[in-house]
């Protein structure tokens, strides 16, 4: 039986405006020796692929509504969550266990050894499924997937920067090895340790 974490209902005001968020973001690589609340890590996941809408929609558009990414949750130090690999689901904001154990230094080593990963409470991993896009728009939907990719990214970037947290866009790893170190079968695209600042 798979082990469901329900994350804590979003917030959609804040008293941080796009404009200022937009002015402050930056990407941020050292962090402190902090945990994240189950609070924080809920609204980051809900700025990457929350549902918006009764029906489905999502914070960041998609071609044609394929949502061909996957969000997955490399957690090392968050409060009340135990250290391990989680994959958000979007239709009722909750977490579903994969794997147990702290992941963060494989993580970093098939990262390159970019250690902020290491040293993160927690790494977001963007996934992408893009046959759900390239099988209505052809090859065409690997644009669309790598735009998609890009817009979860700044939404992410942006709610961290809301929460004061700092994070980074990492491209460069070895996608096999993040592949296996994480049991996905969906291309590995992004990379985002997550702090405090």
């Amino acid at each position: 039986m798979k082990k469901i974490i329900n994350l804590p209902e979003p917030h959609f005001k804040s008293s941080i405006s796009v404009e200022e968020a937009l002015l402050k973001r930056r990407s941020i690589r050292s962090y402190k020796n902090e945990s994240l609340s189950l609070e924080e890590v809920s609204q980051l996941l809900w700025s990457a692929q929350g549902e918006t809408t009764s029906w489905g929609e999502r914070t960041a558009p998609s071609a044609g509504a394929t949502y061909p990414l996957e969000i997955y949750l490399v957690a090392g130090d968050v409060e009340g969550l135990d250290s391990g690999l989680y994959h958000y689901n979007p239709s009722n904001h909750s977490l579903i266990l994969v794997k147990e154990g702290d992941l963060r230094r494989e993580l970093a080593h098939a990262a390159l050894d970019q250690y902020m990963i290491a040293r993160a409470p927690i790494t977001i991993v963007i996934c992408a499924e893009f046959k759900r896009t390239t099988g209505r728009y052809g090859e065409r939907g690997i644009r669309y997937v790598l735009m998609e990719v890009g817009h979860v990214g700044q939404n992410i970037h942006l709610q961290a920067e809301a929460l004061n947290l700092g994070t980074v866009v990492i491209g460069a790893f070895y996608d096999e090895d993040v592949k296996e170190i994480l049991g996905v079968k969906e291309e590995p695209l992004y990379l985002m340790p997550v702090g405090k600042k």
